[in-house]
């Protein structure tokens, strides 16, 4: 279900991807790759992050860097943008996909779990603009794509921590919209709907709950990682050349 266009402006461009090896970033890592984007992708579980590799490479003819980082370690974080840069030259689209939505009550969540939380759902999004920001400025471009979720818009019950990281990148969008434009640097974020990861299907996506959710959907069938793929492409072309400071809601039209 890979989008059918073509955006030549991304053939050989520099592409960094966090939590590029699995879900939704495993999709983007691949789509980029069949654009013929030079893609590097950050994550933390190194035997699904090198399948991943292998399978890129063979369906693409375009092997993706898989950069095995912990992103709650800046410097780790850091070095690991270095690394694509060094690779593919500057990094000229960066998609801060990775998160983690483990569910948690209120009366259990500690300092140290929310902390925690912060430290995977929000602050590497922050990091790793900063990382790459020098070299989108040298070559006066650049696009950064922020992954936010529509679990705060819904009023989600299960994960406060969660839905206020993924609110918090409404506003780490503006701002580094607003502080980046000058340099031709666009920043926006996309908010997805439920979809159907290999972790939500395990986890959360039982047959009564997806028929519940797809119910309320404008287009009732289940969201699959691929869909994301088209909106992110747009994002990073120059098609967007003058879209900056938004969120793009993507789910299927939930009501």
């Amino acid at each position: 279900m890979m989008p059918s266009a073509k955006f030549p402006d991304l053939d050989g461009a520099s592409v960094l991807i966090t939590g590029g090896g699995s879900g939704i970033g495993a999709a983007l890592t691949e789509g980029f790759a069949l654009q013929g984007a030079k893609v590097a992708f950050i994550d933390i579980a190194t035997d699904p992050g090198m399948a991943l590799c292998d399978h890129v490479a063979k369906t693409t003819g375009h092997r993706p860097v898989y950069l095995e980082t912990d992103l709650r370690d800046i410097e780790a974080l850091r070095e690991a943008a270095a690394q694509a840069e060094a690779a593919h030259g500057s990094v000229t689209v960066l998609i801060n996909n990775a998160a983690l939505d483990t569910r948690h009550a209120v009366e259990d969540v500690t300092v140290e779990f929310w902390d925690n939380n912060q430290a995977i759902n929000l602050r590497p999004q922050f990091f790793a603009a900063q990382a790459v920001a020098p070299g989108m400025k040298a070559v006066g471009k650049g696009s950064i794509i922020n992954f936010t979720s529509t679990s705060f818009l819904i009023n989600h019950p299960d994960m406060p921590s969660y839905t206020t990281a993924k609110a918090g990148i409404i506003g780490l969008t503006k701002g580094l919209a607003g502080n980046l434009g000058p340099y031709g640097i666009r920043v926006n974020a996309v908010a997805p709907g439920w979809v159907m990861t290999e972790r939500q299907q395990k986890l959360w996506a039982t047959e009564e709950a997806l028929s519940a959710h797809i119910a309320k959907q404008c287009i009732r069938q289940p969201m699959q990682p691929d869909d994301m793929v088209g909106t992110c492409l747009y994002l990073a072309s120059d098609c967007s050349r003058m879209l900056t400071a938004q969120t793009l809601i993507i789910d299927a039209g939930y009501l």
